[in-house]
């Protein structure tokens, strides 16, 4: 395996943090310790990946668009046939409860994971699940890595290309994951920190786990929504830079136009609003998180806590 080690500035990477060693993990209701939670060999998710996830983040006592979230964990579930067997409001309570046993009341990241459950037998049949499904909620001390936020991302274009809905809908918040870990292997391996991803027909789309956008002027570009991922961070700096007065724009646009851009960010739950400083081996602007960037993740910041 030569996959390089990750990087200082990885679109994933978080701060290390020792308390996460002794965190409680939900599993069907009860709680184990971090190398006791364990799920068969024979679960849905284990044997295809047949599941749906969603990230929530914790700040300042408050889970960050919790109904956007349920809400797309839903949808997602529903589209599969999956019976998550819980309420929402009874899958809240979950969080929360993985949440107070664990003493976290800000700067908190959880996982929540729903499969179709044991199967009789290690195949794609969904009619072979046993019954119930497999939830499980994952919830650790993160933060980003500062250096992530003062450095900039670099990104590489890859050879993977974001899908179309009937090949494999990007809106479907999917336990498999396998082509987006392809791109970001790519990316990896020609020393970036994510990959970004072209749709069909070679207009840009998204990184492999973020939302991609480019500052053109004050204006905010960022993809059509049919072919990336649909971010509910991306929607919310949307709005944030509209209700400020400002011009945002979801178009087509070219690697050409990109490498012309003056800024360039990612986004996502765990990292908000990540500056992008290299593409392709190509600076973008002045080779740090530019002006508008910043504006933009104050707005943001300001949103989270306010």
């Amino acid at each position: 395996m030569n996959i390089a080690a990750a990087s200082n500035t990885s679109s994933q990477g978080y701060v290390a943090d020792h308390r996460n060693d002794d965190v409680l993990i939900y599993l069907n209701g009860d709680f184990f310790k971090r190398d006791e939670a364990k799920v068969s060999v024979f679960d849905a998710g284990f044997v295809l990946g047949d599941g749906v996830w969603e990230g929530v983040r914790l700040v300042n006592g408050k889970i960050i668009a919790l109904d956007e979230h349920l809400d797309r964990l839903y949808e997602g579930a529903n589209s599969i046939e999956l019976d998550i067997g819980m309420s929402r409001d009874e899958l809240t309570e979950a969080l929360w409860q993985t949440f107070r046993k664990n003493d976290m009341t800000d700067g908190a990241h959880a996982r929540l994971m729903v499969t179709r459950g044991k199967k009789k037998t290690p195949n794609q049949d969904p009619r072979f699940a046993m019954g119930k499904p497999t939830i499980v909620i994952v919830a650790e001390f993160k933060i980003p890595k500062p250096e992530s936020k003062s450095r900039g991302l670099s990104l590489m274009t890859s050879t993977i290309r974001c899908s179309t809905p009937d090949v494999f809908d990007l809106r479907l918040n999917s336990h498999s994951r396998l082509n987006f870990i392809h791109a970001l292997i790519q990316a990896i391996n020609c020393g970036a920190d994510e990959a970004l991803m072209l749709d069909p027909h070679g207009f840009v789309a998204s990184c492999n786990s973020t939302n991609f956008f480019i500052i053109r002027g004050e204006e905010l570009w960022t993809s059509t929504g049919r072919y990336n991922f649909n971010g509910i961070t991306r929607k919310k700096v949307i709005k944030l830079y509209q209700d400020a007065g400002y011009v945002v724009r979801e178009k087509d646009f070219t690697l050409a136009e990109v490498y012309s851009a003056s800024e360039a960010f990612v986004t996502g739950t765990l990292g908000g609003i990540t500056p992008v400083t290299r593409i392709d081996g190509r600076i973008v602007g002045a080779g740090q998180p530019g002006a508008v960037t910043q504006r933009i993740a104050a707005l943001y910041d300001a949103y989270l806590r306010g």
